[in-house]
């Protein structure tokens, strides 16, 4: 999988998050972030990866992630994270968070689009 810091990119980031709920869901595994990255790469799952994107998302590895349709807030910092780690950028400068939201109206058309940088 190529990581991009773009639109087209987190759309598919977005949409792979739901393929993988359900996935998991019918295989009977948890969905949460330690799942979830040794699912997308394998290879590169260390434990120093997990633990990069856990800290920089600022959840808990194992903890049940919530459906993304319905609160993506947490995916949100997920998907921020995983691109961050993954380019070696900056989580807090350098990740396109107006294109991750778009995407995340793209992918979920039906839900209520993200307002996070609302003032």
């Amino acid at each position: 999988m190529t990581i991009e810091n773009n639109k087209v990119c987190f759309v598919q980031l977005w949409r792979m998050l739901e393929r993988t709920r359900r996935l998991f869901g019918g295989q009977y595994k948890r969905y949460c972030i330690r799942n979830v990255l040794k699912a997308w790469f394998p290879a590169e799952a260390t434990d120093d990866f997990i633990w990069e994107v856990c800290r920089l998302c600022e959840q808990e590895g194992l903890n049940e992630l919530p459906l993304p349709s319905l609160y993506p807030r947490k995916h949100r910092e997920l998907l921020r994270a995983i691109v961050a780690v993954r380019l070696s950028i900056s989580y807090y400068k350098k990740v396109n968070l107006k294109a991750l939201d778009k995407a995340y109206s793209i992918a979920f058309p039906k839900s209520t689009p993200m307002n996070v940088n609302k003032k």
